[in-house]
C-alpha cells in the first residue's frame, strides 16, 4: 500500500494539508499596524490594542480544506482498484486547484479591501506543492494501470 510510489506523494499531499487546518494560514498587515490573519475558521483582525476580532468567514476554503486529506487518504487506500482511484486523484487534483484559486482570491481581496500587505506568503506554495505531488501520484497510478494491462495482453 505505501510501498508504492505514488501512495507516498498521496501521503505527503495529505500531511501538507495537515498544516492549513491548524493556526494562521495567511497573515497581513496593513497601514494601521493591524494584523489580519486567514484560518481556515475565518478571517480575523487584531490590533495592538485589541484582541482578535473576527471580520469574514471563508468557508470555501474550509471545505476544500477539509476535502483533500480527505480525498488523498481514500485514495491510498483504494490502491487495489486503480480506476476509482484514477477518478479519485483526478478529483484530488480538482480540488488543490480550486483551492489554490480561493485562497489567490481572498488574498488578493483582503489586499486590496484593507490596503495591506502579505505577512507570510510561504503557505501559498503548499498548495503548489500539493498539486505537483498529486500530478506525479496520477502519473504513478497511470503507470502501473498501463503496466497491469500490457500484462494481460501477453495472457
Amino acid at each position: 500500500m505505501i510501498q508504492r510510489i505514488q501512495s507516498l506523494y498521496l501521503l505527503l499531499t495529505s500531511l501538507l494539508s495537515i498544516l492549513f487546518l491548524k493556526g494562521s494560514y495567511l497573515t497581513f498587515f496593513d497601514n494601521s499596524d493591524t494584523v489580519i490573519n486567514m484560518m481556515m475558521t475565518g478571517l480575523f483582525k487584531s490590533g495592538a490594542i485589541s484582541g482578535p476580532e473576527k471580520i469574514g468567514d471563508v468557508w470555501i476554503i474550509l471545505i476544500l480544506g477539509i476535502l483533500i486529506p480527505f480525498c488523498s487518504i481514500i485514495a491510498i487506500i483504494l490502491f487495489k482498484k486503480r480506476d476509482l482511484q484514477l477518478v479519485l486523484v483526478k478529483i484530488l487534483i480538482a480540488i488543490i486547484a480550486a483551492f489554490s484559486i480561493a485562497s489567490f482570491t481572498y488574498s488578493f481581496m483582503i489586499i486590496s479591501k484593507y490596503d495591506a500587505s502579505f505577512g507570510s506568503w510561504y503557505k501559498l506554495l503548499i498548495p503548489i506543492l500539493q498539486l505537483i505531488g498529486s500530478v506525479l501520484a496520477f502519473r504513478g497510478i497511470k503507470k502501473d494501470d498501463d503496466l497491469v494491462k500490457s500484462y494481460d495482453r501477453l495472457r
